[in-house]
């Protein structure tokens, strides 16, 4: 869901926070930047206290969780012993990053009514995992998505491509997190230097490789639980003060937030940003649909079902999710506006060109731009957003680490021969990997815009996983060459639609901006790699002359309806 933050401002207008520390090393800095930097300086000890507690705090949970986690079981689903409302909030936080947090605030703020339409599909997404893939997914699996697909098909090649397509989706997700959080750390502390920006992608990489090792999945959802509660937290005392500050008239608010913003009613209406071309509107179609069909796709989503000892549980942790994922998203209408409102799209724009430093910036309006409380607010949403990230890499490494160890490792490499100490051992090695990749790529990419990153992500869990998910649960033909064909294909087809978008080159928003190589017109392939890759998946199975396992669908279908015979 950070992916949120570039894929949904990845399209023209809202690139990464990058742009904030271009404008700091230029020199340039406005007014509300300066008072920005001017706050941070002053109470630098704070923020960095607060820092420095959050992660204290988190390492002594990974340690504790780390010293119960005794098998794979224990590593790869925190034994299964959260109840419903624990998975939810570790779902939420798992799901709200500080993307959400920082770029849908920066979109509503800049866009108006358009920019809120990326919190209703964010939450309109959690209806899909609910009534399609929750249930099912608990009962037929045991640890990742390679469970599934490999009940009735041939294991080691399924198995390959769904750990493939998990590790794919999970590092460049793991790059856009990655690069956030080295520009966000270093604009509040004040780092302008390339080695400084490195050491700090590296530190949250090492941290990272901490609470995944040490802690396993009990670990991390610890994390993702406090997390959940601080972002909440946070979030709504920001939406009530600036609700106390216009009386709680929502009418005022928003009548506020149109006259300042320039546009006037065009502001609380649709169109302000998707409806000058037939491109755009296009565009937003295909955005949306590679949100709510992603989602339902998402490695480190998907695992978090296998934590809870029932399908029962699964469902109703869902439920908590989409009741606090929805409360959240609600309040970004307050913030969003908010900040439209008080410290207006033009100051905004001014301190970054993509409106990511929107929710900070209110917090340190409504606290008072040359007072403690506005800095305190300002630390506090900050090292809030870094939480969010923290807890959102752990989640992303465990997932890619966990496919590895136990549909790569275990099942195609060990030929299901490996024990479960190998395998637990082989994940936590495969985590420290996957981490050193990460940094490495954030370090590289800390400068560039990410939004080509995230949403390769969104589109491969949407082109690739969910079509293969959906097949092997409810379509007794489908086949082993019909999975690979639907994996690789959005594989295959996502990749070559987003490196050959505006995303990469063409624009001065682009990856390369220097660079003119595109000719794909839209900055989501959604709309063509999503179809595609069920027409595979379909195509694929029907072509072949291999003869599904009817027997094994019909044990699936019992295993995933009625939970007979789930772990």
């Amino acid at each position: 869901m950070s992916g949120a933050l570039h894929l949904a401002a990845g399209q023209q207008a809202v690139p990464d926070l990058s742009a904030t520390a271009a404008d700091l090393s230029a020199g340039s800095l406005p007014a509300v930047t300066l008072a920005a930097q001017s706050a941070t300086t002053e109470h630098r000890p704070l923020i960095i206290t607060l820092f420095a507690a959050f992660v204290v705090a988190t390492l002594f949970i990974t340690v504790w969780a780390g010293r119960q986690t005794k098998s794979a079981a224990d590593f790869y689903a925190g034994g299964r012993q959260f109840t419903g409302f624990q998975n939810g909030l570790a779902i939420s936080g798992d799901y709200m990053s500080a993307a959400s947090f920082l770029g849908i605030a920066g979109a509503i703020a800049l866009f108006g009514y358009d920019g809120f339409l990326y919190s209703i599909g964010f939450l309109v997404a959690w209806l899909v995992a609910l009534l399609l893939v929750a249930e099912p997914l608990r009962n037929s699996g045991r640890f990742t998505m390679g469970d599934v697909l490999a009940y009735r098909m041939r294991q080691r090649p399924v198995r390959t491509a769904a750990g493939t397509s998990t590790i794919v989706v999970s590092i460049f997700y793991l790059l856009a997190q990655m690069a956030g959080a080295g520009v966000l750390v270093s604009l509040l502390l004040g780092i302008t230097s390339d080695g400084g920006k490195v050491l700090i992608v590296g530190l949250v990489g090492l941290l990272m490789i901490l609470y995944v090792t040490i802690g396993g999945m009990k670990g991390t959802t610890w994390v993702q639980m406090v997390k959940a509660v601080l972002l909440i937290a946070g979030t709504l005392l920001i939406t009530f003060l600036v609700l106390l500050k216009f009386n709680f008239n929502i009418s005022d608010l928003l009548g506020t937030a149109a006259e300042k913003s320039g546009k006037g009613s065009a502001f609380l209406e649709p169109g302000l940003k998707y409806g000058a071309t037939g491109t755009s509107k296009l565009d937003f179609i295909s955005l949306g649909i590679a949100l709510v069909l992603g989602t339902a796709g998402l490695p480190h989503i998907l695992i978090r079902f296998y934590t809870v000892p029932t399908a029962k549980a699964a469902r109703k942790s869902v439920n908590w999710a989409i009741g606090i994922i929805g409360a959240f998203y609600l309040m970004t209408i307050a913030l969003g506006f908010g900040a439209a409102a008080i410290v207006g799209p033009a100051d905004i724009t001014a301190s970054n060109k993509a409106g990511n430093t929107a929710a900070p910036l209110l917090a340190l309006h409504i606290g008072g731009t040359d007072s403690a409380g506005g800095a305190i607010l300002l630390a506090v949403i900050s090292a809030v957003a870094f939480a969010t990230i923290l807890a959102v890499v752990a989640g992303l490494t465990l997932a890619s680490s966990s496919s590895f160890a136990h549909d790569i490792y275990a099942n195609v490499i060990r030929r299901g021969q490996a024990t479960e100490k190998e395998e637990v051992r082989a994940a936590r090695w495969a985590t420290v990997a996957i981490g050193v990749v990460s940094i490495a790529l954030g370090a590289l990419a800390r400068d560039l815009n990410v939004a080509g990153l995230v949403a390769l992500a969104f589109a491969v869990a949407a082109s690739a996983n969910l079509p293969t998910i959906l097949y092997s649960l409810f379509w007794k033909r489908f086949t082993t060459q019909g999975a690979l064909w639907s994996i690789y294909g959005g594989l295959l087809s996502s990749v070559v639609l987003v490196l050959f978008s505006p995303v990469v080159s063409g624009k001065p928003t682009s990856m390369f901006k220097d660079a003119d190589f595109y000719w794909f017109p839209l900055e989501n392939p959604g709309i063509v790699s999503i179809p595609l890759g069920f027409l595979l998946g379909w195509l694929g199975s029907v072509l072949t002359k291999e003869e599904p396992d009817r027997g094994k669908y019909a044990e699936l279908e019992v295993k995933s309806l009625t939970g007979t015979g789930a772990h």
